[in-house]
């Protein structure tokens, strides 16, 4: 029996519009089963029968529009199980659901083959169920004639399983007839791809429209009209068949590719569809709407078609968008689908399957991707051939030969628009990024132009060509640098520099990027709607004139530190260097490296003027651009003109850097200059001459190349190598501190050229009251070189200091020089003062006054009638118990207590010759004093009473040590107890008693009374006020003992002797182990003056260096040591910084860098407090010092004399001269910040100042920055 289902069942209508929809490809797996993307039950259901079979493809023999085929599949495949109705088990029996699932499962993909379909409706499912139920294939239980429903209400069974014993199924003879006409391509079952079926409507066959009309129409047509319906008919059908193969990418690759999420990430894999498939589904879309309207326009004027222009025309409007954008993208999609199937081979196996399925399908035509994805540009192309074929066939006076004219005009111009998406797309790449203007334009319309319009327009093209190879490279700066920098590993810069380095090189790069993208958007609009001519781009141009301004400023001005940088990595990082050969490789890199990348930017600038100064040279009078162009050209000079100051300061700036990298130390002399601070500044650099060392004349003079920085003059002899210009320095670097200008009058000498130089000194050092060597004294040679060369004599105070003389070849060089060292000392000295770290504030400065050289021998000691008090020697800072914040001070004639900062109120209290030393012990009440070598201990209370009753507390002294041998002492805290540890000497041992005070005898008051010699310190030999605590001996002169946290440290003649009091286990260090002989000489040629703890490191001070060392002794900075610019008698510590004493200056120093941050001049400068012996829960010892902010109290006093007045001046009253000595306190400041150094050229605002390469590190800033507030 056949049976078939009418359209009105099946719900899929079946006119003619929609009749190529039925021929779609369905969609397979590897296995050969339907993938629906929609019933994920059906997909699983098909996997699980087919890895039960090892046939690749079990449906190729199957036709599913055939009831009989259906019946087999339903009886092997419907879930059979024990089923109860009414109470009575039935095995091996389904339900309805059952049956509607499973032919569901099975006819799903047909709906998708043969309609384009995919749907979860089950209703042609449960027809087909139906069908079955009345051909009695299977039945309900208990025989009932309700019709199958889509539920579990009711139980089947198969005829073929009623025993229920069987152990398979047994074959039926006869099977189910019918044909599903909505599950077959055609209406008959026997229809096939090659042979077309009896039906005349059947849409494989290819229909002759001739067959279809009625021949008495067709008789009185003319062979033209005959002709032109036949060309509009195969029109219709090529559309079509266009239609089929978009619906085919859809259906056979893009969905597929989209669930295939094995060949590359989720992610990767829609931009890959996105950019290769691009917008064809747009397409499709598109060509539907045209379809349905040729469909409309056929069933309107059937069986003659009158008019079909207007249809194209409208299309053509249509088209305008899509097709432009699509064609545009097709090289750069061919392109990645190309790179993608070279690269993925999970990708090309899955296109081979996908052509494997559409072979299976029998499909006769070619499926490729690639031949897909050219079909909508070869259809469009067919457009105007077909058009013109009707338009050619159309009889005179029929209006559609208007419309067909428009029709063909629009779609030749939607061609031309599409040939210019292709150029702007290819941004400079591949053939058709190489077109040039004529090349885009037709012929007929450039002869159209006047030769001035052409030039013009030539010009025009040339700057939106030139655009885009600027964003195209602007991009590159992304692609091929950037990202792999980030993202290579191991990371081709440090992580830790990476960043700088990219903020450093590439600046601000995407800004500029992201306003030439907007504007080449804009110029590429403006292209399409204006193709082929262009009136004008000048009103985007300026627009973007005016944004891109602060990118421009702030990215020009940093090209000279872009360079630099890049420059510095090449040098120094081999895998950098290898990366940056590497990318001149790169396709899009032009064979140019990415320096030139980075400077692209620059004559961009200068490319618009040009080609806006030409565009404006052939423009018409009258012409908008006339008044426009002047006005961005305005613009555009004025970026480069404001840039210039930011570039030249940038440009300095890398010129310090590059000073840095290529100063040369000799080994061991390294000196940190803080170049690479922000506001360091060259101030002038030159070639200056000096004489040769040696007394003869072939040893040539030496040129040297001198750098004046703010704080530094070097001097450097250059030598290139490998082409890298190396500056060795010749002299240790001069402060400007500690410079002075000698002499720059000196009458100028010639250069001699004879063997021997006699009379002619030399430029050694000479010390401080030297003069300059004789100049001129030899006498010339008169075969010698004529020149002259003009002395300039310059006098360093440092301690490595003395008189240099060096020379220019002119006196315009000369002057020139002593202007810049003018300048340069004035600089420094208004620097210095503003953002000096300690500033001297008087504690005394009418007290203490001795005899001048001359006067010394006959001046008597001080008494109520002369004034001398002799040289001051200590003081300490106290505060009484009534608050009272005083100063003690000791010297040759006594010690003196007096209010801070009130010279007046110094009170002489203790009567003692040559104090050399004193401490307070505030917690225990009692004072200190180290006079002629024996040590006192004094009740503060009996100096500096605090209330009326500690009036009368006894002033006599406890005597600590027993003979007068005494040469130092020193205070501090050590497990809990406070210490007292002097040293006497032995022969050559240093023998140290260590002494703790005891409260009660200290608070006991005195039964005896007081006698006249007690106040002289005459007492028995024994202390009570201090029991002995510890006794041990160094066999070795000692200077200084400095508490550390749980030891001590003896400096003496062998170094720093750190020494456990519990056990008396003691090493020295430095360690002078294999490697540093050269330390170990110069540590035992100087003198020990400090040590202080710097986090996990300490710093050891010699009176000539200082040097850095571990926790075990061992030298722990490679710079090596740090050379003090002087001659430390005395050093002090306020953090974080020290202090050493010179006896011309102090030099103040960061602990943690060694950075010279203030000279502080004086004459005969001393230290007389460093910080220790003071309150024992304020100050910290020496040797261990807190990290923690610069703290505001002073903690160091200085004595410094004032030099007496100049001869012929009279004396006050006739007295012997005198010299002053004034007292002071280093207090700390709070520094000043300025604007900027005043040589340095004015940065621009749009100058973002760089932070690299890195700054020396630095705890406190000393140096002028970018606010002008105190902070």
């Amino acid at each position: 029996m056949t049976h078939a289902f009418s359209d009105s069942v099946d719900g899929y209508p079946r006119d003619s519009a929609n009749s190529f929809d039925r021929s779609r490809p369905s969609i397979h797996d590897a296995a050969g089963s339907v993938l629906d993307p929609v019933d994920a039950q059906a997909e699983d259901y098909d996997e699980e029968y087919f890895t039960d079979s090892d046939d690749p493809d079990p449906d190729r023999f199957v036709n599913f529009s055939l009831l009989s085929h259906l019946a087999v599949r339903l009886r092997d495949k419907v879930p059979r199980g024990t089923h109860v109705k009414s109470s009575i088990p039935y095995p091996r029996a389904f339900t309805g659901k059952d049956i509607v699932s499973t032919i569901q499962s099975q006819i799903q993909r047909e709906l998708l083959i043969n309609h384009g379909i995919s749907t979860a409706d089950r209703r042609i499912a449960l027809q087909v169920a139906r069908s079955l139920q009345q051909q009695l294939f299977f039945y309900e239980v208990e025989w009932g004639d309700k019709p199958l429903q889509d539920g579990v209400e009711d139980v089947y069974m198969f005829l073929d399983d009623i025993e229920g014993t069987s152990e398979g199924p047994r074959e039926r003879e006869e099977l189910p007839t019918a044909v599903i006409t909505t599950l077959t391509k055609c209406y008959a079952s026997i229809c096939t791809e090659g042979e077309p079926c009896y039906s005349f409507t059947c849409p494989r066959r290819h229909v002759n429209w001739l067959n279809t009309v009625d021949p008495a129409v067709i008789s009185s047509l003319p062979e033209s009209e005959i002709n032109r319906q036949s060309i509009i008919y195969k029109t219709i059908s090529q559309e079509e068949q266009y239609i089929q193969d978009l619906d085919t990418v859809e259906a056979l690759f893009i969905k597929p590719l989209r669930r295939a999420t094995h060949i590359m990430s989720a992610t990767r894999l829609d931009e890959f569809i996105e950019e290769v498939f691009s917008n064809i589904l747009d397409l499709r879309e598109c060509n539907k709407r045209l379809i349905e309207a040729l469909y409309v326009r056929q069933r309107e004027q059937a069986p003659i078609i009158q008019k079909i222009g207007d249809v194209f025309l409208e299309a053509a409007r249509s088209f305008r968008y899509a097709y432009p954008t699509y064609v545009g993208r097709l090289p750069l999609a061919e392109k990645r689908f190309k790179d993608e199937m070279e690269e993925n081979a999970e990708l090309r196996l899955f296109f081979e399957e996908c052509a494997r399925q559409s072979a299976r399908q029998q499909e006769s035509r070619r499926l490729d991707v690639k031949h897909l994805l050219n079909r909508p540009p070869e259809h469009l192309q067919k457009y105007p051939l077909a058009l013109e074929a009707i338009m050619k066939a159309t009889t005179d006076g029929n209006p559609d030969v208007y419309y067909l004219a428009e029709a063909i005009q629009a779609i030749k111009s939607l061609q031309g628009v599409a040939q210019l998406r292709t150029f702007q797309t290819a941004m400079g790449k591949g053939p058709t990024g190489k077109w040039e203007w004529h090349d885009l334009v037709p012929k007929d319309v450039r002869e159209g132009l006047s030769k001035t319009e052409t030039k013009r327009q030539h010009i025009i093209f040339e700057l939106i060509k030139g655009e885009m190879a600027y964003v195209k490279d602007l991009e590159s700066i992304e692609t091929m640098y950037i990202q792999p920098l980030r993202v290579t590993e191991p990371p081709i810069i440090p992580r830790e520099r990476l960043n700088s380095f990219i903020s450093d090189v590439y600046h601000n790069y995407s800004e500029i990027y992201a306003h030439h993208r907007n504007l080449l958007n804009r110029l590429h609009e403006i292209q399409r709607e204006e193709h082929p001519t262009i009136k004008s781009v000048t009103a985007p141009l300026l627009d973007a004139a005016l944004n891109f301004r602060d990118a421009y400023m702030e990215y020009i001005p940093n090209y000279p530190i872009a360079a630099y940088r890049i420059d510095d990595e090449n040098a120094n990082n081999p895998e950098f260097r290898a990366f940056a050969e590497n990318c001149v490789r790169h396709p899009d890199a032009h064979r140019l490296d990415m320096k030139n990348f980075i400077y692209r930017p620059i004559p961009r600038l200068l490319r618009y003027e040009l080609l806006l100064k030409n565009i404006l040279e052939e423009t018409p009078a009258g012409h908008e651009d006339c008044e426009a162009i002047p006005e961005v050209l305005e613009i555009i000079k004025s970026i480069g003109k404001d840039t210039e100051p930011g570039v030249q300061s940038a440009k300095q700036k890398v010129q310090l850097w590059c000073y840095n990298a290529n100063l040369v130390f000799k080994t061991g002399e390294s000196v940190d200059m803080d170049l690479l601070n922000e506001n360091r500044s060259l101030v002038h650099a030159g070639k200056l001459l000096r004489q040769p060392d040696t007394g003869f004349e072939w040893s040539g003079w030496t040129e040297l190349f001198v750098l004046l920085f703010d704080n530094y003059l070097v001097l450097t002899k250059p030598k290139e190598k490998d082409g890298y210009t190396k500056y060795h320095v010749n002299r240790r670097p001069i402060p400007l501190d500690l410079l002075n200008l000698a002499s720059f009058n000196d009458p100028p000498i010639q250069r001699s050229t004879s063997i021997l130089r006699l009379g002619l000194g030399s430029n050694k050092h000479t010390d401080d009251r030297g003069t300059p060597s004789a100049l001129g004294s030899g006498v010339p040679d008169s075969a010698g070189d004529p020149r002259l060369l003009y002395p300039c004599t310059i006098l360093y105070t440092g301690r490595l200091g003395g008189l240099y003389t060096l020379y220019t070849e002119s006196p315009q060089a000369r002057a020139e020089w002593k202007q810049k060292l003018d300048e340069a000392l004035v600089l420094r000295k208004v620097v210095q003062e503003s953002n000096k770290v300690f500033e001297m504030d008087p504690l005394s400065t009418d007290t203490f006054f001795v005899p001048t050289m001359s006067a010394s021998n006959t001046a008597p000691s001080w008494n109520h009638e002369n004034a001398f008090t002799g040289k001051v020697t200590c003081s300490v800072p106290f505060t009484t118990a009534d608050g009272r914040e005083l100063v003690a001070i000791g010297c040759a004639e006594g010690v003196w207590i007096g209010f801070r900062h009130d010279s007046k109120s110094m009170r002489r209290v203790l009567h003692l010759k040559m104090v050399t030393q004193c401490a307070m012990l505030e917690d225990f009440g009692m004072f200190l004093v180290l006079a002629d070598k024996a040590l006192f201990a004094y009740h503060i209370e009996a100096l500096v009473p605090s209330s009326p009753q500690s009036a009368h507390t006894s002033q006599t002294p406890q005597r600590v040590n027993g003979t007068r041998d005494v040469h130092f002492f020193s205070v501090g805290q050590q497990g809990g107890r406070t210490l007292v540890i002097y040293m006497k000497k032995k022969g050559l041992d240093s023998v140290f008693r260590v002494l703790e005070p005891v409260v009660e005898k200290i608070n006991e008051r005195s039964k005896a009374p007081a006698s006249f010699t007690s106040r002289f310190g005459i007492r028995p030999a024994r202390s009570e006020w201090f029991r002995l605590y510890r006794e041990f001996f160094l066999p070795s002169e000692s200077f200084d003992l400095v508490f550390l946290k749980a030891k001590i440290a003896i400096l003496c003649t062998k170094g720093f002797e750190i020494m456990d009091l519990a056990d008396f286990k003691s090493v020295t260090i430095p360690l002078r182990d294999d490697g540093h002989e050269r330390l170990a000489k110069r540590c035992e040629s100087c003198k020990p003056v400090g040590m202080f703890r710097v986090d996990n490191e300490f710093l050891l001070c010699y009176d000539e260096f200082g040097i850095y060392v571990n926790k075990h002794g061992s030298p722990s900075r490679t710079s090596g040591t740090i050379e003090w610019e002087g001659t430390a008698e005395r050093v002090a510590m306020h953090w974080p910084y020290i202090l050493l004493f010179d006896s011309r200056f102090i030099e103040v120093r960061q602990v943690s860098t060694g950075l010279l941050a203030q000279i502080i001049p004086g004459n005969e400068i001393r230290c007389i407090w460093d910080g220790r012996g003071a309150s024992s829960g304020t100050v910290p010892t020496s040797g261990e010092a807190p990290k923690q902010p610069m703290n505001l109290e002073p903690r160091v006093h200085a004595v410094t004399s004032v030099p007496e007045p100049p001869h012929g001046q009279p004396n006050q009253g006739g007295r012997t001269r005198t010299i002053a000595q004034h007292v002071f306190e280093l207090t700390p400041t709070v520094l000043l910040y300025t604007p900027e150094p005043l040589t340095s050229p004015s940065n621009s605002a749009y100058f973002a100042q760089s932070s690299s390469p890195p700054h020396s590190p630095s705890f406190v800033q000393n140096t002028l920055t970018h606010s002008t507030s105190w902070k």
